[in-house]
């Protein structure tokens, strides 16, 4: 091959290592432009809507339920004071009724309060010959007491002959006895009572045994 041959083939080769040096330098630089586009793009500011104001329909619309608003919370400040009062008094209803719930029956109990006191004065001037006055006094007494708390519901419990229940009697003894059936009550030693159909205290009374048992028991 000649010299000039040579030559023009370094020149080539030279030609073409600049030509892939040039390309490899610039193939780095298409990313970083695009990654640069789109940090620009994410940091610009979204843009907000902008608020348009009310037409005068819709303006009116507020302030006519502005107005019921205030309406209905001067309606509510109202039914909360009128129910407070209405507990206070409520409450004051209550404890007065507490208080004063045997009003009615002291006041039907007065008239026997005065026979007892006119009865006293006539013990302290009594004598021999104003006994069967003083008796006759005593028993129309007990006659006036016994009427009046029949009025308001007493019931007077007569237990003597009557099988005995739990319910109304508290057997206080047991007594042998071949007169009467197991479980009779032969005597009433303290009278029971019950308001209409609650009982106020049970009759405290002797039950009959069988005569087999070994004589009377107290039960208590």
């Amino acid at each position: 091959m000649s010299r000039e041959a040579k030559e023009e083939n370094q020149d080539t080769t030279q030609i073409e290592i600049n030509d892939s040096e040039e390309k490899d330098g610039n193939n780095p630089s298409i990313p970083e432009q695009d990654s640069q586009a789109l940090g620009q793009a994410n940091e610009e500011p979204e843009e907000e809507d902008e608020l348009t104001p009310p037409t005068p329909k819709e303006l009116k619309e507020l302030r006519q339920q502005a107005a019921k608003a205030e309406e209905f919370y001067d309606r509510l400040q109202r039914q909360v004071a009128e129910a407070d009062n209405l507990r206070k008094r409520l409450a004051k209803e209550k404890q007065d009724a507490i208080r004063y719930a045997n009003e009615s029956l002291i006041e039907q109990l007065l008239p026997t309060m005065d026979s007892f006191e006119m009865a006293m004065a006539a013990v302290r001037n009594a004598d021999d010959s104003t006994i069967d006055s003083l008796k006759t006094g005593i028993e129309m007494v007990h006659t006036l007491l016994k009427r009046t708390l029949e009025e308001v519901g007493l019931v007077e419990i007569d237990a003597t002959g009557q099988a005995f229940d739990p319910s109304q009697h508290e057997a206080v003894s047991r007594r042998k006895t071949d007169e009467a059936d197991e479980g009779t009550v032969l005597e009433q030693t303290r009278k029971g009572y019950r308001l209409r159909d609650r009982l106020l205290r049970a009759a405290s009374v002797v039950v009959a045994a069988p005569s087999g048992d070994a004589g009377e028991t107290n039960e208590k």
